[in-house]
């Protein structure tokens, strides 16, 4: 089998009145991403990850935020996609391992239906994804409460 790595990582600037939405499931906070898109940093760094392994660009060239048929879109959609990109190019999933790095809200409690959710998406075991979260301390414009990031890493196999 032919492995490969990718690594992924998404930010979102944060603001009153926006829905949080990660790993395709809707955070209760008076809080919300600004962007493009359903703003779902870990969906979008898991997608980055899974196109960088495959070297197929990123999520920004597939479906860019100049499309507005991309306005608005639930991130869950483009993991389906993203996941169908790479089946066409004859790769399929080994794992994904992914921090959440956020001051507030806490959503270790959120974290098993976001696996839920994301395996679901991906049609793959739930034994196949890892989510953390972390805070940042009180630093930096995540422990300020003004942002989130997400990084994950994934293996992919293509098959001889």
């Amino acid at each position: 089998m032919n492995f490969r790595i990718g690594y992924g990582y998404d930010i979102h600037r944060l603001e009153k009145g926006q829905e949080l939405i990660l790993g395709g499931i809707k955070i209760p906070h008076d809080k919300g991403c600004i962007a493009h898109s359903d703003g779902d940093v870990l969906i979008h760094a898991i997608c980055d990850a899974l196109l960088g392994a495959a070297a197929l660009r990123d999520i920004g060239y597939h479906f860019p935020d100049t499309d507005n048929q991309y306005k608005n879109i639930d991130s869950k959609i483009l993991l389906k996609k993203t996941i169908q990109i790479l089946h066409d190019n004859g790769y399929s999933l080994g794992n994904i391992d992914s921090t959440i790095c956020l001051q507030k809200p806490k959503i270790q409690d959120f974290i098993p239906e976001m696996i839920q959710t994301i395996a679901s998406v991906m049609n793959v075991a739930k034994s196949k994804i890892s989510i953390k979260a972390t805070t940042s301390e009180k630093l930096g414009f995540i422990g300020e409460e003004k942002g989130i990031a997400a990084h994950a890493m994934v293996l992919i196999e293509k098959a001889p």
